[in-house]
């Protein structure tokens, strides 16, 4: 099972960008569909964006698009998450997940076997 560590989080003012990245170890994540979810203090953990495995296709929440981008380097085992013009209500503890299962819905929390612990990103405004 492939083991994965996020990086990049931090402060930034209203406006700003930051990016993440997601280190794996003990496995090659080019088998796997990889995905970030964010959870903020009091909510439910959701879904941000995800990228399947040859990094055909990206989804990402309504709330992200166009600011946010997911990418992958499956010769370096990584997963990015560059996020422009960000806002407060983007504060949350981000989290990358993976999965080797096929044919699932991208957005669903449950369908990821593998999590990091996470990264916390605060917005302040």
């Amino acid at each position: 099972q492939v083991q994965l560590v996020e990086s990049g989080g931090g402060l930034v003012q209203a406006g700003g960008s930051l990016k993440l990245s997601c280190a794996a170890s003990g496995s090659s994540i080019s088998s796997y569909i990889m995905g970030w979810f964010r959870q903020a203090p009091g909510k439910e953990r959701e879904f941000v964006a995800a990228i399947t495995r040859m990094a055909g296709t990206t989804e990402y929440a309504d709330s992200v698009k166009g600011r946010f981008t997911i990418s992958r380097d499956n010769a370096r085992n990584m997963l990015y998450l560059q996020m422009n013009s960000l806002s407060p209500e983007d504060t949350a503890v981000y989290y990358c997940a993976a999965t080797l299962k096929t044919g699932i819905r991208l957005t669903a929390l449950g369908w990821y076997d593998s999590w990091g612990q996470g990264t916390q990103v605060s917005v302040s405004s």
